[in-house]
């Protein structure tokens, strides 16, 4: 073999070298720190539109902890992933009165929901009224787990529905933080 043939066959094996961990370490943040979902449904408008492709970071929580109104994705049934806002977290009693939200007793302003609101035509609630134990038969958010809703609250399957209910810590995937396409859906999810 003649020198210049084995440089060749070294630079292409560095070549390979790179290559191969460029890809490990792209799957690597795929399946644990990053990772995109295609949003299917209207259950968080307008925060998040049917068809939007968000980033969902799988382990900054991980390291600290889910809070109330942060959007999550979770494994709601197997093969099937819901995208909703934590409302309640462990300890909380929840109930909504008058299209308001009351947390132990304490009124929280939903900013997130304003532009929906505004958008209602019949002048009704967006948010109808309800309470843990009338929806739940449980007074206070579980400990390991969380009450999400939909920010499309007259169009969503969330904790409210028995069959979904509360959300256990372990089934959730990440917290989404961007919607990165459409470009013209680009933003921050806040």
């Amino acid at each position: 073999m003649t020198l210049k043939a084995v440089k060749e066959k070294n630079e292409f094996l560095e070549w390979v070298k790179v290559i191969g961990i460029a890809l490990l370490f792209a799957v690597g943040i795929r399946m644990f720190i990053l990772t995109p979902i295609v949003v299917d449904g209207a259950s968080m408008m307008p925060t998040v539109e049917d068809g939007d492709k968000v980033i969902v970071n799988k382990i900054g929580p991980k390291l600290t902890e889910y809070n109330r109104f942060d959007v999550i994705v979770f494994e709601a049934k197997e093969d099937t992933n819901y995208i909703k806002r934590i409302i309640g977290i462990p300890g909380d009693h929840i109930a909504y009165e008058n299209d308001e939200l009351f947390i132990n007793g304490e009124r929280y302003e939903e900013p997130y929901l304003e532009e929906y609101k505004k958008a209602l035509l019949d002048n009704d609630t967006l948010t109808g009224d309800f309470t843990l134990e009338e929806n739940l038969g449980e007074t206070t958010v579980p400990d390991g787990t969380f009450f999400v809703l939909g920010d499309n609250r007259r169009d969503s399957t969330d904790s409210r529905d028995p069959r979904v209910g509360f959300v256990s810590e372990e089934k959730i995937l990440g917290t989404a933080k961007i919607v990165f396409l459409p470009l013209d859906n680009l933003k921050i999810i806040k």
